[in-house]
This record gives structure tokens, C-alpha cells and sequence, in this order.
């Protein structure tokens, strides 16, 4: 049997550079869609991308970050790779952040290989469309996302 695996987009459309990691998904389902991969839009992180995770040998999740990167930068690791600064506040169950569903992910010992795309933002303000920064690299970016699925997912690395 193949190995299940998922590509995830997060991000909210409406707060402009943020929802580039539904863009994106949008842009791989289009352009560069496999049958043996499911396509998961998420808008916001929430206990159910938590309980799908589990599902699957491999996950790739795709979303805006803040690390003080150029705006548009791509930058591709795996989970248990990654370190949050988890000040964020806690507001209720389908208020948290998504460091803080990785974290917890990470605390349970799972053994789905998570990777996380991030790609640094300019501008999360409330309002549609991206930056310049954002629109000008957004097919490039995508076609880097296909190009890791195809030689890290989907060869089972």
C-alpha cells in the first residue's frame, strides 16, 4: 500500500499576506495536482488539523511565518527541526496558534514526518490581495513546494 500523504495550506485570505499558504495549496491543486496526495485547506490551525495529522506518513503544511526574512523567502524544514516562541496567549480551543498545535504534536511522540513551508510574510493587516513582495515570487514559490514534493514526499525521505 502507498504511503498517505498531505499537503496543508493554512492562512487567512482576508488579513493580505497571510493567506498565502491557502494561495498556494490553491495554486498546487491547479497546477501540479497528484492523485496519491490529499489537498487540505485549513484556514486557521485547530485541534482537527491536530487529530488528521495522524492519519498520514507524511504532511506537508504550508504557511506564513515572521522570521525576519526577506519578504517572500521560502524556507522548508521538519517539524521536530523547528522552534517556536511560544508567548503566544491561549484563548480557547479554536483560538491557539498553530506553534502551539506543532508543539503539542511534537510532545506526543507522533510518527507522521511533518514538514513546514514557511514563507515570511510583509503584511498580515486586515485587507485582500498580497503584497508586491508576495505576488511577484508566488509562482516561484509554488513551483519550489512541487518540486520538494516530489523528491522528499513522495520518495518517502
Amino acid at each position: 500500500m502507498a504511503n498517505r500523504i498531505a499537503v496543508v495550506g493554512i492562512g487567512n485570505t482576508l488579513r493580505r499576506d497571510d493567506g498565502i499558504g491557502v494561495t498556494v495549496l490553491g495554486s498546487l491543486l491547479s497546477l501540479y495536482k497528484r492523485e496519491r496526495i490529499d489537498y487540505l485547506d485549513f484556514g486557521s490551525a485547530s485541534f482537527d488539523l491536530l487529530n488528521r495529522m495522524s492519519s498520514y506518513d507524511a504532511m506537508l503544511v504550508i504557511d506564513g511565518i515572521e522570521a525576519s526574512l526577506e519578504p517572500g523567502e521560502l524556507k522548508i524544514a521538519r517539524l521536530e527541526d523547528i522552534t517556536y516562541d511560544l508567548k503566544e496567549a491561549v484563548t480557547s480551543t479554536h483560538g491557539f496558534g498553530f506553534s502551539t498545535l506543532l508543539e503539542l504534536y511534537k510532545k506526543l511522540g507522533a510518527k507522521t514526518r511533518v514538514y513546514i513551508a514557511g514563507i515570511q510574510v510583509a503584511d498580515t493587516s486586515y485587507g485582500e490581495g498580497f503584497t508586491p513582495q508576495l505576488a511577484d515570487k508566488k509562482e516561484e514559490i509554488t513551483g519550489r513546494i512541487s518540486a520538494f514534493i516530489d523528491t522528499v514526499l513522495l520518495k518517502g525521505q
